[in-house]
C-alpha cells in the first residue's frame, strides 16, 4: 500500500472535506476552547490562527468553537433565516459557518479537528447579518455523545452559550449602547442540517469556480 504524502499543510477552510456523513456529522476545524483568553479565527488568506483580539472582560467561551470547512454564510443561509423568522434585508456575515461542540474533556488548545454530531442551533442576527451558530456534540463524548438534538442538552449549558454571545461584544463603558447581536430562536437537528445544506450551497457558488 502507498502513502500519499502531501508536501503542504491543507487549508482548514478550503483544503479539508466536512466528511461523507455531512450535515449529520461534520468534521469540524476548532478555532477557540474554553478557557482562552484570546479570541483565535483563522486566517482566510493563509490558514494559520490569528489572534483577532483579547476576549473581553470576563466572557468564557464555554464549548469547543470553531468552523465547518467548505461552507460560506451568504445567500442561502440568508435567505433560510428571512424566511424562518420572517425578517427583511438580512445578508450573510461572509464567514465560514460557525460551530459549538460540547465535550466533557478538557481540550487544551484548538487549531485541530474534530468528528461532532450536530444536534441543532441558534439562529443568531449581528447587526442585520445572519450568524447561525450550529451546535454539535463530540462524537464518543461520554457526557454528551448519546445527545441527537439540542432538546436533550441542559437548559443551564444553552443558556451559558446564549450568555456568551449575547454579551461577548458588550463593554461595560458603554451600557446604553444598541444591541447589535440577538438569538432569534433555537432549533432542532432537521433545520442544522439543513441551515448547513444551505452554508454548502452557498460555498460552492461562491468557492466552487
Amino acid at each position: 500500500m502507498t502513502l500519499e504524502i502531501k508536501k503542504f499543510k491543507a487549508h482548514p477552510w478550503h483544503g479539508v472535506s466536512a466528511g461523507k456523513k455531512s450535515p449529520e456529522i461534520v468534521r469540524a476545524f476548532i478555532e477557540t476552547v474554553p478557557g482562552d483568553v484570546m479570541k483565535y479565527e483563522i486566517c482566510k488568506e493563509s490558514g494559520y490562527l490569528f489572534i483577532d483580539r483579547p476576549n473581553k472582560y470576563s466572557n468564557v467561551m464555554p464549548a469547543l468553537y470553531g468552523f465547518v470547512p467548505q461552507t460560506y454564510c451568504a445567500e442561502e443561509v440568508a435567505g433560510r433565516c428571512m424566511s424562518q423568522e420572517n425578517r427583511t434585508n438580512i445578508v450573510g456575515d461572509g464567514d465560514p459557518l460557525d460551530i459549538c461542540v460540547l465535550v466533557d474533556r478538557e481540550v487544551l488548545h484548538g487549531d485541530i479537528l474534530v468528528d461532532a454530531q450536530v444536534i441543532g442551533g441558534f439562529r443568531m442576527i449581528d447587526g442585520g447579518e445572519a450568524d447561525d451558530k450550529i451546535i454539535a456534540v463530540l462524537k464518543g463524548d461520554h457526557t454528551f455523545g448519546d445527545f441527537t438534538d439540542v432538546s436533550q442538552v441542559p437548559a443551564k449549558t444553552l443558556k451559558r452559550l446564549k450568555h456568551y454571545f449575547l454579551t461577548y461584544k458588550e463593554d461595560p463603558d458603554q451600557p446604553d449602547a444598541p444591541k447589535e447581536v440577538e438569538i432569534v430562536s433555537t432549533y432542532g437537528r432537521e433545520e442544522a442540517y439543513a441551515v448547513i445544506k444551505a452554508s454548502q450551497a452557498d460555498y460552492a457558488k461562491h468557492y466552487n469556480k
